[in-house]
């Protein structure tokens, strides 16, 4: 296809990024409520953005097919939650030096 893009072992064609956009941003608000804790509104989105890219790349390993807008919520969501785990883990540990 036309400018795809190949991440790892993802391809994210054009059309898909709208569709990557509205689940990163949807799983960066629903981590921040599942972590317990977010980084307001716009730091959701973005978490969420890097989130479902890192989901994506780390399921790209594991799954071939196709995952329809409710599986790439979900993966978006689980790579929104490492990736706010990691963050507040390097907070953590920065505050206690």
């Amino acid at each position: 296809m036309l400018h795809t893009l190949i991440l790892g072992a993802v391809a994210l064609a054009p059309g898909n990024w709208l569709v990557w956009l509205i689940a990163g941003g949807l799983a960066g608000w629903i981590a921040g409520r599942l972590m317990g804790g977010g980084f307001g509104f716009l730091g959701d989105i973005i978490v969420g953005l890097v989130g479902a890219f890192l989901g994506a790349f780390i399921a790209g390993f594991f799954i071939s097919a196709s995952y329809g807008f409710i599986g790439t919520l979900i993966i978006a969501v689980i790579g929104a939650v490492i990736l706010t785990a990691i963050v507040h883990a390097f907070q953590n540990r920065s505050a206690a030096v």
